[in-house]
């Protein structure tokens, strides 16, 4: 990455620390950079709303740019650009530089590629009153009433009885059906007008109509049901049994589109995190460094990065150990000399909603990259809080390469809260800081992120791994 497209013109010196507009810090050559990088990023999400999907897309990418693929046991050696696939959840990429890594570490950034979304349930299918219906069970921190009343995207995977694989993604194309939760009308919705907005809508309401028309030809009951298996068996070799061994999901069917009369924005589903994702991605392909340098991409995040692929999983500590094997360095000597970030949205200021917000240590839209020294709830209950010499050590390296970033909280400290995987990597002895993309509507069905910010993410990790 090369230190263009920043104004130099002399400005008086100044003791006080003001942000920065980023489109105010940048000239017409950028400003065109941030246009083309955008369009490859929708393109990108509207292609990729699970994390399957994105382990997928970037696999392909990564091993047409020269990446191949590891496995543990294989030699690693200097130069060397592997990509290790974890249960196809997940995704790490490595470049072995020529510097000595006990001496100066491993730069890494890790982001995680999973969303909050409404999963199907293992026996999902029934017919009530003239419907046919999936029963769920939501994913992660959402508002769900915000899940209603919109077109859904079904997507995930089958495994049959044989142990055969079907992917599924219905919904996307125009041409195709999409899914559907209702709620209820105004004209009868009184009382639950009146009720608190976590309970207008319980997790068990959240059901997911997916048909409405009897097959007359069967002496079934279930006529409606009855019809949706034939129509499934038909199209996909399933029967109901092999929900049991499903990974389906219900997404919002809307894509990812520019907002504003200025197209400064993008409205979209799921930009937490995959708007840091793929910045960190596209930095390591993009990046030469005689640093060895990391992008993990993991899952489970939403849900407490539990499981064998979320950021607990021993998988990533068990990475690091082979490469160090490998090389012949010692682990804890190389992880104590490491950096990360930990890649990851934050909340914009919201103008809708200041109240909740304190606004001098707020994410501004369009003012860049956004630093959290730390995360946690009202106390700084769950994080890792950086260091100050952390802090100053990427001061540095931003200032080097002329990053427009900023800091900020999630909120007021009696209100806010939100956690990252920053915590389960600090706890490995990495030094670690959460740095990300400000969204607005964050965990919404569509969210809101300014294309400055997105840019200035992939800037900054860039800069890192340089």
């Amino acid at each position: 990455m090369e230190n263009i497209g920043v104004n130099n013109k002399k400005e008086a010196k100044s003791f006080s620390y003001v942000k920065k507009n980023f489109y105010e810090a940048i000239d017409d050559k950028v400003s065109n950079l941030v246009d083309n990088f955008s369009k490859e990023y929708i393109n990108f999400i509207n292609d990729c709303k699970t994390e399957r999907e994105v382990n997928s897309f970037l696999l392909k990418q990564a091993l047409s740019c020269g990446y191949k693929e590891y496995n543990f046991g294989d030699d690693i050696k200097v130069n060397d650009k592997k990509v290790f696939n974890v249960r196809n959840k997940g995704l790490v990429l490595f470049k072995i530089g020529s510097e000595d890594i006990e001496k100066n570490g491993i730069r890494i950034v890790v982001a995680h590629i999973d969303s909050p979304r409404i999963d199907i349930k293992q026996v999902p299918l029934y017919e009530s009153d003239g419907l046919c219906f999936f029963k769920t069970h939501y994913y992660g921190g959402i508002k769900k009433y915000q899940w209603t009343a919109i077109p859904l995207a079904l997507h995930g995977v089958v495994v049959k009885k044989d142990g055969s694989k079907v992917d599924i993604s219905i919904g996307e194309k125009e041409d195709e059906p999409v899914f559907y939760i209702n709620d209820l009308l105004p004209h009868l919705g009184t009382a639950q007008m009146e009720q608190k907005a976590k309970s207008v809508i319980s997790g068990e309401q959240l059901n997911i109509v997916v048909g409405g028309k009897p097959s007359y030809k069967d002496n079934d009951k279930e006529k409606i049901k009855s019809n949706i298996l034939k129509i499934l068996n038909e199209k996909y070799g399933m029967i109901e049994e092999d929900f049991l061994s499903s990974e389906l999901s219900a997404v919002p069917a809307f894509k990812a589109r520019n907002v504003g009369f200025d197209y400064s924005l993008i409205g979209g589903y799921g930009h937490d995190d995959r708007v840091c994702a793929y910045p960190a991605f596209k930095s390591i392909l993009d990046t030469e460094s005689e640093h060895t340098v990391i992008c993990m991409l993991v899952d489970k995040e939403e849900i407490g990065s539990e499981g064998n692929t979320g950021m607990k999983s021993k998988v990533y500590e068990d990475l690091l150990e082979e490469i160090c094997l490998s090389l012949n360095k010692n682990i804890r000597k190389v992880r104590a000399n490491s950096m990360c970030i930990s890649a990851d949205v934050t909340a914009a200021f919201d103008a809708n909603f200041p109240d909740v917000y304190e606004k001098t240590n707020a994410a501004m839209l369009s003012c860049g990259t956004c630093m959290n020294k730390f995360t946690g709830a009202r106390g700084k209950s769950d994080s890792s809080d950086a260091s100050a010499e952390l802090v100053a050590k990427i001061r540095q390296i931003f200032e080097k390469y002329n990053v427009v970033w900023q800091t900020a909280e999630l909120g007021k400290v009696d209100l806010g809260g939100g956690g990252t995987v920053a915590k389960y990597i600090a706890n490995l002895n990495i030094d670690t800081i959460d740095i990300g993309v400000p969204v607005i509507s964050m965990h919404a069905p569509y969210e809101l992120i300014s294309k400055a910010d997105l840019y200035s993410t992939y800037q900054a990790f860039c800069a890192f791994f340089k």
